[in-house]
């Protein structure tokens, strides 16, 4: 393979897969972490020094937010399996041409989403029976959030570039950074300038768009095999199809998936501030304890992605086995320790017992049944990573929102609308996709083609 001399691309169709795998997922993981960060760090931020009611309207406005970003990742992911396959056959000219499409059609793709998500705030809140107390707080927070997307969009396309090429580390070193900085501008704009929840988004923008500056300058300077320039983007035909063939399918999963957690997080709304605002602490731990398993996941199809495209079977099937036990054998003892910590970590948030006893009570019913999730996770960014998209959409739809959605409409009307019966309806959807992943795949999903 033909690379510049200083590189800082990571061939995976080589060397101890083991090794490999985890020197890849480790940054991945810490990356994500410090990404999770800007949320987290919102919500700890609110939820101590704005009130209740404020970080219920964060967390009111995660489901919203999610219906976007999903949508790109699932472009960034398509991106991203098409480049980690060039990558792995040595097709230096085709990259090039994958990497100017891909920064042209997300520069088109800001624009759109900005203006869209700006002027869709509030028929959404409307839409997921936001509660009058939080609703002005909630508006307030995702129209300065979405005025600023693109900083997000930019930095998620540019780090998946750098992860089809098998570097992960640049991108950890700008979130490190940028988290840092958002934290110092959330204590600056709500103590300091009383902003309220309107600081704590100024505070998310504007770090952000330092993240998007540093990779965007990183893809513009660099002499590597990733590098871009302005003058040469171009619109592909060829590879806008292969994109969209594996990253529209992940694309709609993750969003009517998202849609359908809007529609959990409007039974959730039934219960009143006390209870969504436990429901909130809960996701962002919960979002925590997924990363291992998201990081192996994407670990997986960067892995597949660049082997199946170097033809080796072999290192496709050994990976995607390594990244299963890596994911479960991690998420289970950070799941063991927040089980036993869960008052201690849902108090990060609010000292208000109520949402204390709440989110606590979330966290034990459900924490033990990511180990399942771990399972689909990887089995479905393995079958990405071979370009087979559509299977891990249409299981994952099955799961996440037909039978949740089966289930909590039966649970509410029928049986027990109850905050722990409503909430259990995650661990429904991760037992069912668990069940049909594992079932496909063994079926189906072990054959290698060079996509």
């Amino acid at each position: 393979m033909s690379v510049g001399k200083k590189t800082t691309s990571r061939d995976l169709t080589t060397g101890n897969i083991a090794l490999q795998i985890i020197m890849f997922a480790l940054p991945l993981m810490l990356g994500n972490v410090f990404q999770m960060l800007y949320n987290t760090v919102d919500s700890i931020v609110v939820g101590n020094f704005v009130g209740t009611q404020a970080l219920a309207a964060v967390g009111a406005t995660t489901m919203i937010v999610n219906l976007f970003v999903f949508f790109f990742n699932g472009f960034s992911t398509g991106a991203s399996v098409v480049i980690g396959n060039l990558f792995g056959r040595g097709d230096r000219e085709k990259l090039h041409t994958a990497i100017e499409t891909v920064m042209a059609t997300t520069f088109i793709l800001c624009v759109v989403f900005t203006v869209v998500s700006v002027a869709g705030v509030r028929p959404m809140l409307r839409f997921m029976d936001t509660p009058e107390d939080v609703f002005g707080e909630a508006t307030t927070y995702l129209r300065i959030y979405f005025a600023g997307i693109a900083g997000l969009l930019l930095y998620n396309i540019g780090s998946g570039i750098l992860r089809a090429v098998g570097d992960t580390t640049r991108p950890l070193y700008y979130l490190v950074l940028t988290s840092v900085l958002n934290i110092v501008l959330d204590l600056l704009f709500v103590l300091v300038f009383r902003m309220g929840i309107a600081g704590v988004a100024w505070a998310t923008i504007i770090s952000q768009a330092v993240s998007a500056l540093l990779i965007m300058y990183l893809l513009l300077t660099t002499q590597d095999i990733y590098g871009f320039s302005f003058k040469d983007m171009s619109l592909n035909g060829e590879i806008i199809n292969r994109v969209v063939s594996v990253g529209l399918p992940a694309a709609i999963q993750s969003v009517i998936t998202s849609f359908s957690n809007v529609f959990v997080q409007s039974y959730i709304n039934y219960f009143g501030s006390g209870v969504m605002a436990g429901w909130s602490c809960y996701n962002k731990i919960d979002m925590f304890i997924m990363l291992p398993m998201q990081s192996m996941a994407l670990a997986a199809t960067t892995f597949v992605s660049q082997n199946a495209g170097a033809n080796k079977p072999d290192r496709v099937r050994q990976g995607t086995l390594m990244s299963i036990a890596l994911s479960v054998g991690v998420t289970g003892i950070i799941g063991l320790v927040i089980f036993f910590m869960a008052p201690q970590s849902v108090g990060l948030f609010t000292k208000d017992q109520e949402v204390i006893r709440y989110g606590a009570m979330f966290l034990k019913a459900n924490i033990f049944f990511l180990l399942l999730n771990c399972v689909s996770h990887v089995l479905a960014g393995a079958l990405r990573g071979k370009g087979e998209s559509k299977a891990p959409m249409v299981i994952m739809l099955i799961g996440f929102v037909v039978i949740r959605q089966l289930y909590l409409f039966i649970m509410a009307n029928y049986i027990s609308n109850t905050p722990v019966a409503i909430g259990f309806g995650y661990p429904v959807g991760w037992v069912a996709t668990f069940l049909i992943e594992v079932t496909y795949y063994f079926l189906y999903g072990r054959e290698v083609h060079t996509y």
